[in-house]
């Protein structure tokens, strides 16, 4: 089996992956950067999403393991001191007789249509689309049909992994992975007498599209997961649950998403 590691640039995940290196070794598992079989994450939350676009054109052909060496990864599997039990997993489920268990989640797919042309991108976990001077004004339409005219901060638009990140601090729902769907949130809606938008969060399921055009040509920022761009000239953004990819994570033992939810949100005690 082929691995590669991407990880944070601390101590402890420098320490971690030279001891997985050494550990490889011995369980016969080959280093390969460019075409790996699993690509491990060594950090939290943030190097997952690093190993994700990193790795974006191989989605199909890659798995994602994390290990967490700070206080909460939800992404991550597996703590500092299991990193021996992973490595023998590793080996062991790459033998002839032993499968690889992976689970495949839906990702975000985000067609930014500008002056100059389009450009695709996926997100593992949200895009946002916030102006960068004023209050973004922006027409939103559901399936080509109009919905609502926008306005406040921004918009975020999540995947169901993602769903516990920036959008839970919306106030979205959290939403199984396993579900085809994408979640849009609103950022500081303005809401009155004048203006009015839903309100709420709205989950569209595979298949199901929305647009958003902005009224106004003052320069945007759009963010996909931890990258930041700066847009000018767009003419609509387009997501959508992605048709054509999905990230997989191994699973080499049973970790249940509600139970992921219950710790790093709620803890172990009742």
């Amino acid at each position: 089996m082929k691995y590669a590691i991407v990880y944070r640039d601390d101590n402890r995940s420098r320490e971690l992956t030279e001891h997985f290196h050494e550990l490889a070794d011995t369980h016969e598992l080959i280093h390969d950067e460019k075409k790996p079989d699993i690509v491990l994450s060594i950090g939290g939350d943030g190097t997952m999403l690093q190993a994700f676009h990193k790795y974006i054109e191989r989605l199909d052909q890659i798995s994602f393991v994390g290990i967490h060496t700070g206080r909460l990864g939800f992404f991550a599997d597996w703590k500092p001191d299991k990193i021996e039990e992973v490595a023998s997993l590793m080996y062991h489920s790459s033998e002839k007789d032993h499968g690889l268990r992976v689970v495949e989640y839906p990702v975000v797919e985000v067609e930014i249509t500008t002056a100059q042309g389009v450009e695709k991108r996926y997100a593992l976990n949200e895009i946002t689309f916030k102006s960068m001077f004023i209050t973004l004004v922006a027409q939103l339409s559901i399936n080509d049909e109009p919905f609502e005219t926008f306005r406040g901060d921004g918009i975020c638009i999540s995947s169901p992994s993602g769903s516990t990140a920036y959008n839970k601090s919306l106030g979205g729902a959290i939403v199984h992975p396993a579900i085809e769907a994408i979640q849009i949130t609103e950022i500081a809606s303005i809401n009155n007498r004048v203006f009015r938008t839903l309100g709420s969060p709205i989950i569209l399921p595979k298949h199901h599209h929305i647009d958003i055009v902005p009224k106004s040509q003052q320069g945007f920022i759009l963010t996909v997961d931890h990258q930041a761009m700066q847009l000018h000239d767009v003419k609509s953004i387009r997501c959508r649950v992605s048709p054509d990819k999905k990230v997989k994570f191994a699973r080499f033992r049973p970790f249940p998403f509600w139970m992921r939810v219950r710790e790093a949100f709620i803890g172990t005690e009742f």
